[in-house]
């Protein structure tokens, strides 16, 4: 079946779908989506012109934890949701949790701040980014860092949609400058170390850091002239 997805490479969603595609072994395409330059026909893909968006055989899906659940329940692979009832629910969650708590902080705030702010000629509001990772991310943190309880990944020996959402949330992060502090938050530190270290997540993050490096050229560039 042939697969499109439609998707920013630097989106902490589409890296999610991304990785749970490599992660099961499904060829697909990629179509570069800027989701502050969307080309008018992107209307039609999704009306709310929000990425990531799936192309499928059967037709288009958008939200990027659908377009998951779908790859999982159409396609035979790895199992990102756990092996039962509860641990399934966990999952869940903390993709809801990454997606609706980290996002708003780790991305909206951080990232978007320090990376796409000065991209368009906006100021960066450190203000905002200081209180994200002083204020904001600290208790969200010190949840997800419980959960991990030392265990390797969030479901114990069983790497999850969990660990690909979460971690997805804190490259972002680091992407805009701010690491996660291993002395303060050691699992996490530990789980972002060892996603990056899988071959579905390596093979993303040269290009990824290719085009963090372009855009900070150009941001450059505009402060100059």
């Amino acid at each position: 079946m042939s697969l499109t997805l439609y998707g920013a490479i630097l989106s902490p969603f589409v890296r999610k779908n991304r990785i749970q595609l490599m992660e099961q072994g499904l060829d697909y395409e990629l179509v570069s989506i800027d989701p502050f330059n969307q080309p008018e026909w992107f209307a039609e893909i999704n009306p709310l012109r929000r990425i990531p968006a799936l192309k499928t055989a059967e037709g288009v899906i958008a939200d990027s934890a659908i377009i998951a659940q779908y790859l999982h329940d159409s396609f035979p692979g790895s199992n990102l949701y756990g092996s039962t009832p509860a641990e399934s629910a966990q999952v869940r969650w903390l993709e809801k949790f990454a997606d609706y708590e980290l996002a708003p902080l780790a991305t909206f705030t951080v990232f978007r701040n320090r990376l796409l702010n000065p991209l368009h000629g906006k100021p960066c509001d450190e203000e905002a980014v200081n209180h994200a990772m002083t204020e904001g991310l600290p208790p969200l943190l010190a949840y997800l860092e419980q959960q991990l309880d030392n265990k390797h990944w969030f479901l114990g020996e069983q790497f999850s949609l969990a660990d690909i959402a979460v971690g997805s949330q804190l490259i972002n992060m680091a992407h805009g400058g701010q690491l996660i502090d291993e002395l303060q938050w050691p699992n996490l530190s530990s789980l972002l170390s060892k996603l990056s270290s899988r071959q579905s997540v390596s093979a993303l993050l040269p290009g990824e850091h290719q085009v963090v490096g372009k855009l900070r050229e150009l941001a450059a560039n505009r402060q100059a002239s």
